[in-house]
Parts: structure tokens; sequence; C-alpha cells
């Protein structure tokens, strides 16, 4: 017989760097979860992805307190500034630009992201992923 789902929790955190402090201890405190276990695990699953990079979490919280949890690719935002090479993006990017991204750069995250944008090819995706990047303030260029 399966186990009751209690609570679904959602988070984003760096991969292999999970703490019992904020903002780990805050999400998982009120659900009344083993803190300790979860980074333990969440560590020791993400230790072979890129130290520091931003992953996904999607955590069940049983009955029992017990939990279960799966790790997801990294934020779009988060791939697109990475790419680019940025800190944050732009208040005003339609005036104010802050990076530049080629398409090349835009196809590999697609890739990346393959099976979790809602498109049907890659160039679709990569003109999503091209409308996100100019909302940031990341200005699209063609391949030099």
């Amino acid at each position: 017989m399966a186990k009751q789902v209690d609570m679904v929790l959602k988070m984003i955190l760096p991969a292999g760097a999970a703490n019992p402090g904020p903002p780990v201890g805050t999400a998982l405190g009120p659900a009344q979860v083993n803190i300790q276990e979860f980074c333990k695990s969440f560590n020791s699953q993400t230790s072979s992805l890129e130290p520091g990079s931003l992953v996904r979490v999607k955590m069940e919280v049983y009955a029992d307190k017990s939990f279960s949890f799966e790790t997801n690719n990294s934020p779009t935002s988060y791939l697109i500034k990475k790419a680019a090479n940025v800190e944050k993006g732009s208040g005003t990017p339609n005036t104010e630009k802050v990076g530049q991204i080629t398409r090349a750069q835009l196809e590999e995250i697609a890739k990346v992201k393959e099976g979790e944008l809602n498109s049907f090819d890659l160039d679709a995706a990569v003109k999503m992923l091209a409308g996100t990047a100019r909302s940031a303030g990341i200005e699209v260029v063609e391949e030099r």
C-alpha cells in the first residue's frame, strides 16, 4: 500500500551544499522532517554536479514524516545568466542590456532542458529561451 502524502515541497538549492540553515531548515522545519538526513542524502545525490549550481528539488513528505525527493535540472534563468556570464538580469530589460548570449549557447541550454520545455523541436525551444533571455536584459547575438 502506498504511503499517504502529507505535504509537497519545492525548493531550489545549490548542488552539494545543502545545510540545516535557511532555506532548507525553514522549509523543512514546519514539515517536521529530519533535516540532517535530507541534507546528507541531497548532498550525496548532487555531489557529481558542478558545486554551487542550482538544482530544483521536489520533495514529498509522508504522514509518518518520512520523505522522498527528486532533483531536476537547473532553472532556465540560471542557465541563461550563467552562459551570458552575468550575476543578475536587468531591471529595465528594454533599455539596459547586461550581457550577450549566442544561439549556439541557447541550443545547448535547450538540449539540457529537453522534455521540460513546452516545444516540439529545437528551433521552437531556442526561440522560447531567447525570449527569456531578452526579458532578463540579455541580448541574443548571432555567432561571428
